[in-house]
């Protein structure tokens, strides 16, 4: 080969290169489980997860979402934990450490491992008191408008819009990001969220009322203009998550498992479809948690010609329900036809709840994938 020749070449291959760079590359598929510590086995020792991750291998998952924060505790030994609250991880997990066998384990199968950040801005369930975190820190309660701490669905939620609340937050997903082999970290229903009763606490009220002439914020929380000036809050939190880890962990993947929405915004101020739009996730998985198949594809159908760009589409990956705790939602038919749905609308992956699903009715997954 001359040498013009092959210089040419090699800028047409540059050129080539640089051009599918910058359109960036599709997602890969997705066929992945959230594994939890509530209600499973899974997390109990370091050979149980060796064997979960065989059987997810075997039944074709190729992206695990492991659990990381809830209930006021890390399942990993965090520095960041023991320097503020005197205590490293989740008494349960002190002899071993979940994430690292989890990333050991599921990267010698070739599966994704996301950190899933479950509990996000809520301290504690079913804890009037906050648990550890507010008990310690009762300066980040998110408060209600009769000041108590902030209470939906039995969960107890920290002050999602107070910076020190979102430094802490911030900080625990940095740390994961720095010390673990993780691909990518995952806020769900949680993360950035507050529930609409929040926002009652000194430090919202009085910043709303800098911005707003003096005036206290509406009494009724689902006020319109209440509702959007707090969920910008929460955008421009996702903003910033964004852009700081991708400074940390720039190929990191930034995933998103909220509610469906309008509902998400109207209850827990997430106003996910901006962020989609504007390229703050690289990845979405709407928790499209629906006992019927004409249910499903009905949301299913909102999302793809309301709510994402079809410029988007493909960074979603919706979220499936089959089981919590011990009540099965869905059987094995409708199951299958959720999974066909997302098949017939395009969209290549979706991510299953949760692990003892896989555990109990492997062969469920293998006919979806």
């Amino acid at each position: 080969m001359n040498r013009v020749l092959r210089s040419v070449l090699i800028l047409l291959t540059l050129s080539l290169g640089l051009e599918s760079h910058s359109l960036g590359a599709e997602p890969p598929p997705v066929r992945g489980v959230w594994v939890a510590n509530v209600g499973s086995e899974t997390l109990q020792s370091p050979a149980s997860i060796r064997e979960f991750v065989e059987l997810a291998d075997r039944v074709g998952v190729n992206t695990l979402y492991v659990v990381v924060w809830n209930r006021g505790y890390t399942v990993y030994p965090s520095a960041l934990m023991q320097r503020e609250f005197n205590r490293s991880c989740d008494p349960r997990y002190e002899g071993f450490d979940v994430l690292k066998e989890f990333v050991t384990a599921g990267h010698a199968k070739k599966m994704r491992v996301i950190a899933w950040f479950e509990f996000g801005f809520a301290a504690s369930n079913g804890d009037p008191t906050g648990g550890p975190i507010l008990r310690a820190r009762p300066e980040w309660a998110a408060r209600d408008l009769h000041g108590q701490i902030a209470t939906m669905n039995d969960f107890q939620w920290m002050n999602a819009f107070h910076p020190e609340v979102q430094d802490f937050v911030l900080g625990l997903l940095k740390e994961i990001l720095v010390n673990y082999e993780v691909d990518g970290v995952q806020g769900d229903d949680r993360l950035p969220a507050c529930p609409n009763v929040a926002g009652y606490d000194s430090w919202t009220v009085n910043t709303y009322r800098e911005q707003h002439e003096g005036r206290f914020p509406p009494n009724n929380p689902l006020d319109a203009g209440w509702i959007d000036w707090r969920a910008n809050l929460l955008t421009q939190f996702m903003e910033r998550m964004h852009q700081e880890l991708k400074r940390v962990s720039p190929t990191c993947t930034i995933s998103s498992a909220p509610s469906v929405f309008p509902w998400s915004k109207q209850n827990y101020l997430q106003d996910w479809p901006t962020w989609v739009a504007r390229g703050w996730v690289d990845e979405v998985c709407p928790q499209i948690y629906r006992q019927d198949i004409l249910s499903y594809q009905a949301e299913l159908e909102k999302i793809l010609t309301k709510q994402v760009s079809k410029s988007n589409h493909s960074k979603i990956f919706p979220g499936v329900l089959v089981r919590t705790g011990a009540q099965l939602h869905n059987d094995r038919t409708v199951f299958l036809e959720m999974v066909g749905a997302n098949r017939a609308a395009g969209i290549n992956g979706e991510v299953i709840f949760y692990d003892a699903a896989m555990r109990d009715h492997p062969e469920w997954f293998e006919a979806a994938w």
